[in-house]
């Protein structure tokens, strides 16, 4: 259970920095399937990450892409296909071993979730601007028994704020490539790694603003002392089986 997540990330019984896992551990499985986030709970990650694409029936689906060329055996839009027929598609993504593997639906996630980790889930489709929309999502994670450890990011700001201003328990997250000082209007900020290194005050000004901070920067382990040092609040990662051994190596010194 996560308490105050709209001003302070709270996983209890685990230490921060958080581990969240990009698409659960890709390094390891194809990414943003059921192999890859339990790989993830079992490597230690304290969050998992997912991308939000949805069905032409309105489901919910863990998939980066807008398309599945990239990740499957099939192509064309999500969107395009109801939830029957992505079924039949293979998730694998060129991974040897993997073939059985689906395009996972968030509740399908929200199944295997461990009760200590949290959920973030990134918005990838400008139909989480349609309030329908929103609410459905709200819904569901409130059906699934989730909602008190989920958050909401991306690239978007105008998508995670839909969210949030529904149901202003799920903190925004604002991920960005260019914001050399965290957005005011976030309860989460995902600065591109960089950028710490530019803006010396940037965690100084975040923690003022009662923020979590968490780097984009899917392979950490080089900068996981300065990101100790600075005491963010979360690390993303590819890997989370190397980035949680890192981080206890980093603990016990």
């Amino acid at each position: 259970m996560l308490t105050k997540m709209q001003k302070n990330l709270v996983v209890p019984g685990r230490k921060k920095p958080y581990v969240m896992a990009h698409r659960g551990n890709q390094a390891l499985c194809p990414e943003n399937t059921i192999a890859s986030f339990q790989q993830a709970i079992h490597d230690g990650a304290d969050i998992l990450e997912t991308d939000l694409q949805i069905s032409a029936d309105g489901v919910f689906m863990c998939i980066h892409d807008s398309t599945l060329d990239r990740t499957t055996n099939a192509s064309g839009l999500v969107s395009d296909y109801p939830l029957e027929k992505l079924k039949t598609f293979s998730a694998w993504n060129h991974r040897q071993g993997f073939e059985k593997e689906t395009i996972p639906t968030l509740e399908e996630l929200a199944a295997i979730l461990p009760p200590d980790v949290a959920l973030a889930l990134e918005l990838k489709t400008d139909a989480f601007l349609n309030e329908d929309i929103a609410n459905q999502l709200i819904q569901a994670l409130q059906t699934y028994g989730v909602l008190n450890r989920c958050l909401v990011i991306s690239f978007s700001k105008a998508r995670v704020l839909t969210i949030h201003r529904l149901a202003p328990d799920i903190p925004a997250g604002l991920i960005t490539m260019s914001g050399l000082r965290p957005d005011p209007d976030m309860q989460i900020v995902g600065p591109f790694w960089p950028l710490l290194f530019l803006n010396p005050f940037y965690m100084k000004r975040a923690k003022r603003q009662e923020q979590i901070v968490c780097p984009l920067d899917p392979a950490p382990e080089p900068r996981l002392w300065f990101y100790q040092r600075i005491k963010v609040d979360a690390v993303l990662t590819d890997n989370p089986q190397i980035t949680c051994k890192k981080i206890r190596k980093y603990e016990n010194n």
